[in-house]
């Protein structure tokens, strides 16, 4: 099903509240959810990413980040590495049952048991510009407005700080960032890439059936434009 982004999004026609943040990292990992097992990297960082990060400096139930454009300075560059990882996870229904007292409920998780390697393909030296605006949502209250958000953001931008440490893909991977007040650099990558079909962001309207959108990623001197995309779900 194909549906233009305008129909999912208010796409950039009001930009009074918007930002260019600079975000860069050592290392990256943005998974392609095709590959089941071994984790591989996008070729750039993908919309919810990006959205994720601002979320991670600034998040309010009464906002919602809209993501404008990307801009890519670095060619992208790929690494392999292998991790220790754990294949079980602890639920939030066990920690429910220990606190009802249920002492057979699962309290750890032993690693010698369940770990288990997996190899990743991963990007390095990644440094993008984060053009976004917000939206209010159903769950502002009558005196939040978006400039009293717009400024907290600002605020928090200019001080480098943060609701929870931005990372790139992956809590390992933490990112760098600051404010870019004026235009956004030109990068230095020249012409025009397909990069293929990238995941857009997860539709949550039915929490019963999460969905996963698709867009199809082209990039234009360094430039991802994000404003007038087709969504396929």
């Amino acid at each position: 099903m194909r549906i233009n982004a305008q129909n999912c999004i208010k796409g950039g026609e009001n930009m009074g509240y918007g930002f260019k943040v600079e975000i860069s990292g050592e290392y990256a990992l943005f998974t392609r959810p095709e590959f089941k097992v071994e984790r591989v990297s996008y070729d750039i960082i993908t919309p919810s990413a990006a959205r994720g990060i601002l979320e991670a400096i600034y998040w309010k139930p009464a906002i919602k980040y809209v993501i404008d454009k990307i801009y890519v300075y670095n060619e992208p560059e790929f690494t392999n590495i292998r991790r220790n990882e754990v294949s079980a996870k602890l639920l939030g229904s066990d920690a429910k049952a220990l606190m009802n007292g249920r002492p057979n409920a699962k309290s750890y998780i032993n690693t010698k048991d369940v770990i288990q390697q997996r190899a990743s393909m991963i990007l390095k030296n990644v440094k993008y510009v984060i053009e976004a605006h917000f939206e209010l949502t159903d769950k502002a209250g009558p005196d939040e407005t978006e400039e009293k958000h717009y400024n907290i953001m600002l605020r928090r931008l200019r001080k480098g700080q943060f609701f929870h440490a931005p990372y790139m893909g992956c809590r390992e991977f933490p990112a760098k960032f600051k404010i870019i007040e004026g235009e956004a650099p030109e990068s230095s990558l020249k012409g025009e890439r397909d990069l293929g079909f990238m995941l857009y962001d997860m539709e949550f309207s039915d929490l019963e059936n999460i969905q996963p959108m698709f867009f199809r990623a082209k990039m234009i001197n360094g430039v991802v434009d994000l404003k007038n995309i087709s969504i396929v779900r």
